[in-house]
């Protein structure tokens, strides 16, 4: 629900400043030669206004790359948590293998994030079922063992939230881009079929029309996925070592047990 609402208000602002940038950046009459005509630009933001209707839209699927990426940012380096990941995982398998098992959910407090919440979710249940004399040593473990994988069901979306939203974008860009291309080829080659001598403004505005989309869609392309490919990997490194942490956080308490 909140990853909707997200990316609806993204949608809006971001389509919002668009045509904002359109209108009153880019077509600006200063822009061009012919004022309020806005046919002949002289400088590369009137060029880009010449790029027609579809530019607006191809400007707000930047913004929205832009934004999700900022907030991917910010997300994945709070779900690491405020210290060092590698650091704060040693610091658990320390107090773990020294028996503090309470000094190990304090440090899952102190460090927040992801990965702490997920093992301190298999700590809560461990002692929860340790002094259970009804429960063999396999029970207790298999008992903390799904504790740990609901937990980390629960926040893997977490961490993936929004990709999909990137590589759309990036799919959604590229057909946007053919689409302004195509709309300003057909503009050139109507201007080509006029009567008697060909509308040079109108093919020239065509031609341009056409490449300015097929740049743009490009762009907007080239972030998303690239974007995509590196959050990708930032995620599926970190559930690595959220796996890792806590397999060896079950192997330390499963031979404390024993």
């Amino acid at each position: 629900m909140k990853q909707s609402v997200f990316l609806l208000i993204t949608l809006v602002l971001t389509f919002a400043i668009a045509v904002s940038i359109f209108l009153f950046i880019l077509g600006d009459p200063a822009n061009f030669r012919d004022g309020e005509t806005r046919q002949q630009p002289i400088n590369l933001l009137g060029q880009v206004y010449t790029g027609g209707p579809v530019v607006p839209l191809l400007i707000m699927l930047t913004l929205m790359n832009i934004t999700i990426t900022f907030e991917r940012l910010f997300s994945l380096n709070t779900a690491q948590g405020k210290k060092s990941l590698p650091m704060f995982l040693k610091a658990v398998q320390q107090n773990l293998k020294g028996g503090k098992i309470d000094d190990a959910i304090k440090a899952c407090d102190a460090q927040r994030g992801s990965a702490a919440n997920i093992i301190r979710e298999g700590l809560e249940r461990y002692k929860q079922v340790a002094d259970n004399p009804k429960l063999e040593t396999e029970k207790k473990m298999a008992e903390t063992q799904r504790a740990i994988e609901e937990a980390t069901s629960l926040e893997t979306p977490l961490l993936e939230r929004n990709l999909v939203a990137l590589s759309t974008i990036a799919s959604i860009a590229t057909m946007l881009g053919l689409l302004g291309t195509t709309i300003g080829m057909i503009r050139a080659f109507a201007a080509l079929a006029t009567g008697g001598a060909p509308d040079m403004i109108q093919l020239s505005i065509g031609i341009s029309e056409a490449l300015i989309n097929t740049a743009l869609g490009l762009f907007a392309a080239v972030i998303g996925i690239v974007m995509y490919n590196v959050f990708t990997t930032r995620v599926d490194n970190f559930t690595y070592m959220i796996d890792e942490a806590s397999y060896n956080v079950v192997q330390i308490l499963n031979t404390r047990s024993e």
